[in-house]
């Protein structure tokens, strides 16, 4: 009996402890190098642009967008495809003032940035 009261200790200890994490590295949430990389690559993605390109061009270049949005007015379709560009908040999540708008009308790059967004909305 004595012998099972052991075992049973051990087994709860192993598991009570089997929970427990040390962690040793640099503050912050895990794969922030992975956001700083993706904003410097659209960053440079982006400076490269050229206006009159095509949206499935551009989202060969710099992959799937943080945000989408999408509109029509007086027959002309607008697509708005956000992609993370600055750091602001050190939560974990994307926001739209971390990322740089790309504007299309029918398909065609005619701008990126606020200005141009905030023009067509």
């Amino acid at each position: 009996m004595k012998r099972v009261v052991s075992i049973l200790t051990a087994l709860a200890a192993t598991l009570a402890l089997s929970g427990c994490v040390i962690v040793n590295g640099e503050p912050g949430w895990v794969g922030s190098s992975d956001w700083e990389r993706e904003q410097e690559r659209n960053s440079k993605a982006i400076a490269n642009l050229d206006i009159g390109m095509e949206r499935s061009e551009v989202v060969r270049k710099l992959g799937t967008p943080s945000f989408s949005e999408a509109f029509t007015r007086d027959d002309d379709e607008y697509r708005v495809l956000f992609f993370r560009t600055q750091h602001r908040h050190s939560d974990g999540d994307t926001t739209r003032d971390e990322t740089t708008p790309l504007v299309f009308k029918n398909d065609t790059l005619i701008g990126w940035g606020n200005e141009v967004y905030a023009s067509v909305r």
